[in-house]
């Protein structure tokens, strides 16, 4: 992802990158959500369009066939919410650091780097929950809620105001270390790999491999650290229990096993959003840049 300046300069860069993330993994959070929050996904649950395919293939698989079949329950509101979640993070992190610099230089580049990701992505959890909540609540094959609207009324009128809330302490848990450990990984990644030669024949392929490779690690390291709490936020938003509840309960029934509970399917669906949006930012702000000089 391009500089604080680049960022000031290509807001729609960072947004237009969301979006296209947001749209090609929507699949992908789908069959997260239903394996983190151990979601039971059977032949009586699942449309009659690929109930002949869910009878033949693992176990292990049969989140990822649902999740990519219709109906897709809540699926504007859920990419719309990923949409500006990422773009305000990603945007107002990089803006962030930026005004800091150049307001406060002598502030330790630790903190320049930490303090955005850490207050965009507390704010963007804190406005975000009840939808999250929502959607998470959706994707229960054995849910009979239809949209997001049914689904926010639903937890509203079984469990109040609070409940649109609920689990947003593990949410922040999750999401703030997450995007933390995506940007600092992105920003030491931008200060280890090598420069790319402007005068290179190849300087546009050479800058998408190492925008690539800077994307690819970012997004790893954010997903591996971050499995545990969506874990427990989703198993939240199932029972309602409070935080340390939920933690008990799960470590009673399968022990700390819980801690990698749907670890696959969060690598790939925390991780590739992750390193889309950051490497789709750069092809864009790339691509901007070129077509103004």
């Amino acid at each position: 992802m391009g500089s604080s300046s680049q960022a000031k300069e290509h807001p729609y860069s960072y947004l237009c990158a969301s979006t296209l993330s947001a749209i090609i993994n929507y699949p992908l959070w789908r069959a997260s959500a239903i394996g983190q929050s151990g979601f039971r996904v059977t032949t009586a649950n699942v449309p009659l369009t690929i109930k002949p395919l869910l009878e033949v293939v693992p176990l292990s698989f049969r989140s990822y066939m649902h999740a990519f079949a219709p109906p897709y329950k809540g699926m504007l509101a859920t990419i719309a919410g990923m949409t500006w979640a990422r773009a305000a993070i990603f945007w107002g992190s990089d803006i962030g650091k930026d005004i800091l610099q150049n307001s406060f230089p002598c502030l330790p580049s630790s903190v320049v780097t930490l303090t955005p990701p850490l207050v965009t992505s507390i704010f963007v959890q804190c406005v975000n929950q009840p939808v999250v909540r929502a959607s998470i609540t959706l994707q229960n094959p054995e849910s009979s809620l239809r949209n997001i609207r049914e689904a926010l009324r639903y937890i509203y009128s079984n469990y109040g105001v609070n409940g649109l809330w609920h689990g947003t302490s593990a949410g922040i848990l999750k999401t703030v270390p997450k995007y933390c450990t995506a940007i600092i990984v992105k920003d030491l990644m931008d200060g280890i790999l090598p420069q790319v030669d402007p005068q290179s024949p190849t300087y546009k392929t050479d800058n998408m491999v190492r925008s690539a490779c800077k994307s690819a690690t970012a997004g790893i390291a954010g997903a591996v650290l971050t499995n545990p709490f969506d874990v427990v936020r989703n198993e939240m938003f199932k029972t309602n229990l409070s935080l340390m509840d939920t933690v008990n309960k799960l470590r009673e029934e399968t022990g700390w096993k819980f801690l990698s509970r749907g670890m696959g399917k969060n690598l790939v669906a925390v991780s590739i959003p992750v390193a889309s949006t950051i490497f789709f930012t750069d092809l864009l702000i790339q691509f901007n840049s070129s077509s103004h000089s």
